[in-house]
């Protein structure tokens, strides 16, 4: 079953940003069109019901003048005339809008038109066209194109939001696979994407990096494989000169600098051997507990070592071989790089090493581990290879191997074999 927070939708992705866009641009269409039609029609509507008036009057007097007559709808000065047309001193026709609703009469807006019947002084004649049913349509129609509007908008909504959604889920595919290639993942691609659009050419530049950074990736490991197959025979070379030397400091000297010149072509041999997938474990059922004490007294550095006391005689299913480069690796990164006393803690089938130092640089636990690249000043200087390599063989055991910071200080390495 899915999480409840996974189930909520994500109002500030891409996806809803897109379908409240719509939405909104909708809304306003909507308005727009609702206004001009009801503009409109209330400009139509008015525009007939003075035209009729209009053609009432002059109708109305016609009669009046030819027989001395009203006819239906024509009165002389009628009381609830507009003050506008009590007194039209031209003589000419005139029209006025009442929107006065009377409730005694049931008469709602009404559209006058008034003249003259002779000079001044005579009885103004008015025609009047209740205006009520005109004005009840308009109302009707205002409700219908809201009703219809919010019907609409309810059918749009959700279709912007499944479209969004594809735009989404083509964006998320991408940002996926750059997530996996920041990671290490290089030949994580996106693919061919459906529609040629913005994102489909982000989806192909995105695969295009790829490319370009694997192939540098792998130029710069064959050609660290080579310089240190290369390397490995003048070493081998220089140290087997440095034994003819004189016994003294000074054959002492080159001894140890060659030594850690050929420490450093094998550490370049191994990782070559890991990047390009050569290497193989050899499994065998070895004490856990003597393996990690045995790889620990090889490097020869003052280590506290703890097996727990139901765990002395506990085996694990490994690579012995692998397991000790990767113990001894994590001992010597806290002796060289952190602060005494580095403790070696076995328990269960986890290995902890911690040292007392300034901890793991940031940048180190947010990346993990990089070649050449030791994170802080503070962490003494090397050439970062020992704690990638440790990596790597923790992989190649199908271990996890999480580096973190204790909160009283120092660097903790937690290594947990698999079952």
């Amino acid at each position: 079953m899915r999480p409840f927070h996974r189930l909520r939708p994500d109002l500030g992705s891409l996806r809803w940003k897109i379908a409240a866009l719509a939405a909104v641009t909708a809304c306003l269409v909507v308005a727009a069109v609702g206004v001009l039609v009801h503009l409109w029609t209330a400009r139509d509507i008015r525009f007939r019901a003075e035209a009729q008036v209009f053609n009432g009057v002059y109708s109305a007097m016609d009669v009046y003048r030819r027989t001395g007559t009203l006819v239906d709808g024509a009165e002389l000065d009628p009381a609830d005339l507009p003050a506008a047309l009590r007194d039209p001193a031209d003589g000419k026709r005139h029209t006025a809008y009442d929107g006065r609703v009377h409730a005694d009469s049931n008469v709602g807006p009404t559209m006058w038109a008034a003249q003259r019947t002779g000079g001044p002084g005579s009885p103004v004649l008015a025609v009047q066209v209740n205006m009520s049913n005109d004005v009840h349509t308009l109302r009707q129609l205002d409700v219908t194109m809201a009703v219809a509007s919010l019907v609409t908008l309810a059918a749009a909504t959700p279709l912007a939001v499944y479209g969004a959604g594809l735009v989404a889920r083509r964006l998320r595919r991408v940002s996926e696979t750059a997530g996996r290639i920041s990671t290490g993942d290089l030949d994580a691609r996106t693919g061919p994407t459906k529609g040629r659009d913005e994102v489909a050419d982000i989806a192909a530049t995105v695969d295009l990096m790829a490319d370009s950074l694997g192939q540098r990736l792998r130029t710069e490991r064959q050609f660290t494989a080579d310089v240190a197959h290369e390397l490995r025979t003048p070493v081998g070379g220089l140290l087997a000169a440095a034994d003819l030397l004189p016994p003294g400091e000074t054959e002492d000297l080159l001894r140890a600098r060659v030594r850690d010149l050929r420490g450093l072509v094998e550490d370049l041999l191994e990782i070559s051997r890991l990047d390009a997938g050569a290497e193989q474990p050899i499994r065998a059922h070895v004490p856990l507990g003597a393996v990690v004490a045995e790889a620990v007294a090889r490097t020869g550095f003052d280590t506290e070592v703890t097996v727990a006391g139901a765990d002395t005689a506990q085996t694990v299913e490994t690579d012995p071989r692998r397991l000790e480069r990767i113990v001894s690796n994590l001992v010597v990164n806290a002796h060289r790089h952190g602060d005494a006393p580095v403790r070696v803690t076995v328990e269960g089938r986890t290995v902890v090493v911690r040292d007392h130092g300034a901890g793991f640089p940031s940048a180190l636990l947010l990346h993990g581990p990089r070649r050449f690249h030791t994170g802080a000043a503070e962490r003494g200087s090397g050439h970062g290879l020992g704690l990638t390599i440790a990596l790597g063989q923790a992989r190649l055991l199908g271990a996890e191997l999480r580096l973190d910071n204790a909160p009283d200080g120092g660097a903790v390495a937690t290594l947990r074999l698999p079952t």
